[in-house]
Order: structure tokens, then sequence, then C-alpha cells
């Protein structure tokens, strides 16, 4: 095989990322696999990662900063249940176009990881700016926030999972589930 010089590890985690969400999921991504789409020897991947779980983590900071982008871009000059619907909005979007790596954002990361944990840090922020701009503060603002991710990620795993049989318009229920969390909260 030829020598890749150009291979760096950005370069090593993007394909990884992109054969996880071609197959739906990071398991489908084994070192072999990723060698193989990268035309080298596996042994030459662990000049750029130093195993599988080195792999996933690399994919979960891929994956929580292609995330916030999203969401701060569809939030952009909103504020309110309007940024919250938009926000919401990109989240599904994003579980959708991410199906590999999605998953591997959503653990919360350990305290040694601090690159993962400044992103989900400032995924947090974000997030209690807007529930502030519903008048939310504090504790109030965290179970909210907690709520919404819960609904966020319970509705895209059932959606993903196409586990929705009966023939009814899915954005209509998303939309009214989260009107209706949203109503509760600023009642």
């Amino acid at each position: 095989m030829p020598k890749r010089r150009w291979l760096k590890r950005d370069v090593v985690i993007e394909q990884a990322a992109a054969l996880a969400n071609e197959a739906g999921s990071v398991t489908a991504v084994s070192l072999a696999t990723l060698a193989q789409a990268l035309q080298i020897r596996p042994p030459s991947l662990y000049n750029h990662v130093a195993s599988l779980e080195d792999l996933h983590r690399g994919l979960a900071l891929l994956g929580l900063r292609q995330l916030i982008v999203e969401l701060r871009q569809a939030s952009l000059g909103l504020v309110g249940r309007e940024a919250i619907l938009a926000t919401a909005s990109a989240y599904r979007r994003f579980v959708h176009a991410q199906p590999g790596i999605y998953p591997l954002t959503v653990r919360a990361p350990e305290p040694e990881e601090t690159e993962a944990t400044a992103l989900s840090q400032e995924l947090v922020q974000m997030l209690l700016l807007m529930m502030a701009s519903l008048g939310l503060q504090g504790d109030d603002a965290i179970h909210a926030i907690r709520g919404l991710r819960a609904i966020l990620h319970g509705f895209t795993s059932l959606e993903t999972a196409a586990a929705y049989k009966i023939p009814l318009d899915q954005d209509e229920s998303f939309y009214r589930l989260l009107n209706a969390y949203l109503d509760g909260l600023t009642q």
C-alpha cells in the first residue's frame, strides 16, 4: 500500500464518522474497516489513534463540535420559545444526519476529558441562555434543560428506530410534544 503522508488524526476521525453514519452505527466501524477505507494497514492507524476507545472519543468530540455549530446557527437571533423550537429542530436534523456518531455525543464526559467537558459546558450555557429568556434561572433552568434533552433524545431515538408505525405526521407529533412541554414551563 502506498504511504499516506497526508493522513492526520482529523482525517482519520472524519473517515470514521462517515463510515459510522453510512452504516447508522459506530459499532460498524472497526480499526480494520477504517484502515481499509483509508487504504492503509491497520497498524498505521496507531500513529493517529491509540485504540478504538480513543477513536470513539475523537468521534464524540467531532459530533459535539458539529452539534454546537448547528444549534448556534439555528437559534441565531432568536429568543424564548422560537429559539428553543429552532434548536430542537436542529438537534433532530443532526440526529438524522449523524446516526452513527450521535450516540457518542450523549454521555456525560469524565472529568479528565477536558475538551469534551468544555464542549458540554458550552452546550449547557447556550441552553441556559434560552431558558433565561423564558424566565427560568438556576435549578429550574437545569431541570428544564434535562426535560428538553430527554424529550429530544427520546423522540429522535424512537424515530430513528422506526418505532412510529401509525401513519401520522411525525413532525406534527414532535412540535406538539415540544409546545406542550414549553407551555408547561411557562405557566
